[in-house]
């Protein structure tokens, strides 16, 4: 089992609701659910009787509760033991990265016997970091120029058309390349990650929309203050407004572009955690 099944388990115990749970974590409540389901077949028990009014803890639940907390806390124990250490290690993230990645990495180096920082910078910035040997790893967008890098996927999903809850699209159960004609695009600055942003505008051409532009921070705040003019529209994944009910996540009827997403580090140092780490982001 894994560390990030048994921070699952405890938080959905503690919350004793999904949903809760669920936001708490930053992740969807479908793939909170499959965790669970993954967990419990693993240990061959049910651990939570399913109910209307949400999760309760079954018999075997109740037994592993103690036990995965104190995993929980050896795991935090011996990650602040590295840090004291000084074995600290710090990888780069982009804006706009969907949220429940940068925890993800923290459990899968734990689990590995290390410890990160993060670091918020665009995929550009980051490879010059990491050619500089001023940074460990980058979580970069892809395709980016990564030559010289060991680089393993670790996040690959489909965009989809972000728009104020109150626009027409919302009301659409997934969006045509047509639907989105007269709409201007809520982009960012190409410097950020030049070859993410030319693909995703490259898959609009071929749609047939040629979008105008409008430039803005990658912060959810300035997202949502944004989209409030129904005319405006972004392309990110699901995941990034989970939980926000004046945004609503419609999928594009076809030829959607991805946001594909890589954890690299220099090929020639011997980092040996991050192999592992993204082994286990990939799992």
């Amino acid at each position: 089992m894994e560390l990030r099944q048994l921070r699952y388990f405890c938080t959905v115990a503690e919350e004793g609701h999904l949903g809760r749970a669920a936001e708490r974590l930053s992740v969807r409540s479908p793939s909170l659910s499959q965790q669970i389901r993954v967990l419990e077949d693993r240990l061959g028990a049910r651990l939570f009787e399913r109910t209307p009014a949400g999760m309760a803890l079954t018999r075997a639940g109740r037994a592993l509760l103690p036990e995965a907390r104190t995993t929980l806390a050896a795991a935090d124990r011996a990650a602040r033991a590295v840090e004291d250490a000084g074995q600290r290690l710090e990888v780069g993230i982009p804006p706009g990265l969907p949220p429940d990645v940068p925890p993800r990495i923290q459990d899968a180096a734990r689990a590995a016997g290390a410890r990160v920082s993060f670091l918020d910078a665009g995929t550009a910035h980051q490879l010059t970091l990491l050619a500089r040997r001023e940074l460990d790893a980058g979580v970069v967008n892809l395709p980016a120029d990564t030559t010289g890098m060991a680089v393993s996927v670790v996040h690959d999903v489909p965009v989809g058309v972000v728009v104020s809850a109150a626009a027409p699209l919302a009301d659409l159960a997934a969006v045509s390349w047509d639907d989105l004609a007269g709409h201007e695009l809520l982009w960012f600055r190409r410097e950020r990650a030049p070859g993410y942003h030319d693909a995703v505008l490259d898959a609009c051409h071929a749609g047939g929309w040629r979008p105008r532009l409008r430039v803005s921070a990658a912060r959810r705040a300035v997202t949502r203050a944004e989209l409030a003019d129904g005319s405006v529209v972004a392309l990110q994944p699901e995941s990034v407004h989970i939980g926000d009910p004046s945004l609503a996540w419609r999928p594009l009827a076809d030829g959607a572009p991805r946001m594909r997403v890589a954890l690299a580090w220099r090929g020639d140092e011997r980092h040996t955690v991050f192999p592992a780490i993204a082994h286990d982001l990939a799992s």
